[in-house]
């Protein structure tokens, strides 16, 4: 398929967004209830659920390389990735209904239940949001392009994920007559990953029909044949070039501050800041709120300073939003939790935090696309699945991190399992709003200081595809 240069029609953007629904779906069920379930619910320590949610994720992060490079290596009437985005979708719907259908008379054995299919819904996803995220750099090589591109992808992603935490606050985990409070009624568990997955595989074929006219066709080139050791050489060479080392790094830390943020939210907003019900019902809809406000800001934000400057203030202003209440708090300067004044203050916060993280997230994830570039002029080869499933690779392994981190978090400051929100020892809360805070504050300047060293900009980028097309032409010359 040729690489157009051209703007990529609103109905392919919005189609392209979509398959990024599932991910929404599995990474706000992973980073926001899965822990709760097993540990609160269930009844697994905290620590081995951490531990078996990190184990799936480093699974999963290793095999991303390889699924990314045998779709840059897929060959077909229908492109490279279209054949992915219609096989792996029904698969991943039904393990992930059975991620919340943990069966009670496992006993001992809930552990190896929950690290098996974890690992199966991981992997699953991986073969279809690689794939899927790769199409990227194939359907525009314009510098700007991609970053309106990517944005659509966090719109549908977050507004999936978002959707599904909507429904389980609102309609799924309420409570009822054997559960006063409803985050952990069990029973609403299985409602929610029934309907999730049917959200997953649904959401991930219309993409794949909706862009089906415009990639579905055989791809320009016919990849040689290559040996296990010659794939993994070409899937080292890609991952070790400089920009990619330096982006890679930066967004490890970034996805180790999400993957704490998340994980540990319900416990904040549960036993710190005393959400009441009404709370929970508004808070989805807080959390969209500030994803629309992303999409709006990014992209003339990277247009007037560029793509690295962006996603470095977006970090920082991200991490600044999420202490200042937690500092407030802990000096006595806070009103009094569980009342209309501390939801509000704190849904305000909230919205500039998440504003600001989200901001830094689809521009990093937009500047992965502009290394295949860089990779392509030195080594001849488009490797777009390879640094795609890069990108998802430190995703899943800072994610995994954060996942534990909170699990040690929780586990360091002294919160019981099955507590009650209000009837928590003062010095627990404390523990809990500390650790979190100074963890964030380190991860966000770490981050923001690698950002920093990333070496690409866009003169840099355009100069690269003008060379591009130069050889291309060239050869197409000569070959005349």
């Amino acid at each position: 398929m040729t690489i157009s240069t051209d703007r990529v029609p609103l109905h392919i953007k919005l189609f392209h967004g979509i398959g990024s629904i599932a991910y929404g779906v599995k990474d706000n069920g992973f980073s926001t209830f899965l822990l709760l379930f097993y540990n609160q619910v269930i009844g697994l320590d905290a620590r081995l659920v951490s531990l078996a949610l990190m184990l799936a994720l480093f699974v999963d992060a290793f095999a991303d390389p390889i699924i990314g490079h045998l779709s840059d290596r897929t060959y077909t009437k229908w492109g490279k990735r279209l054949p992915w985005l219609y096989i792996a979708p029904i698969p991943l719907g039904l393990a992930w209904i059975l991620l919340w259908a943990a069966p009670a008379s496992l006993g001992g054995w809930i552990f190896a239940y929950l690290l098996v299919i974890a690992i199966m819904v991981r992997v699953l996803v991986s073969c279809c949001e690689v794939p899927s995220a790769s199409l990227i750099p194939e359907l525009t090589r314009d510098y700007d392009e991609r970053t309106v591109i990517m944005r659509y992808r966090y719109l549908f992603g977050w507004a999936g994920g978002l959707a599904m935490l909507f429904l389980g606050y609102i309609v799924f985990l309420v409570p009822d007559a054997d559960h006063a409070v409803g985050l952990l009624n069990e029973n609403g568990y299985w409602n929610y990953g029934l309907v999730g997955g049917a959200v997953i595989a649904i959401a991930t074929l219309v993409s794949a029909r909706g862009q089906h006219k415009r990639v579905a066709h055989w791809p320009d080139k016919r990849p040689k044949k290559t040996s296990v050791r010659e794939s993994f050489e070409e899937i080292r060479e890609a991952l070790s070039h400089r920009a990619a080392v330096i982006l890679f790094g930066a967004g490890a830390i970034a996805y180790i501050n999400q993957g704490v943020t998340f994980t540990i939210s319900n416990y904040l907003y549960l036993y710190v800041w005393e959400f009441s019900q009404t709370a929970f019902f508004y808070y989805p809809i807080l959390l969209f709120a500030s994803v629309v406000g992303s999409f709006f800001l990014v992209s003339p934000l990277t247009k007037a300073f560029g793509k690295r400057p962006v996603a470095i203030v977006g970090g920082l202003v991200g991490m600044i939003f999420w202490v200042i209440p937690f500092a407030l708090n802990l000096s006595g300067a806070w009103p009094a939790v569980g009342g209309t004044a501390s939801t509000t203050l704190v849904f305000g916060f909230t919205f500039l935090a998440t504003t600001g993280s989200v901001v830094t997230m689809i521009t990093a994830q937009s500047m992965v696309t502009d290394i295949v570039e860089a990779s392509e002029l030195e080594t001849g080869r488009r490797t777009e699945g390879v640094f795609s499933a890069g990108w998802f690779f430190v995703q899943k392994c800072g994610t995994g991190l954060g996942i534990f981190a909170a699990g040690l978090i929780v586990s360091l400051s002294g919160l019981p399992d099955k507590a009650q929100p209000g009837e928590v020892a003062l010095s627990v809360i404390e523990n809990l709003m500390i650790f979190y805070a100074v963890m964030i504050f380190i991860l966000a300047i770490s981050g923001a200081w690698i950002f920093s060293r990333f070496p690409i900009n866009r003169a840099d980028h355009d100069a690269r595809v003008a060379a591009l097309a130069a050889a291309k032409a060239a050869v197409h010359t000569t070959d005349r």
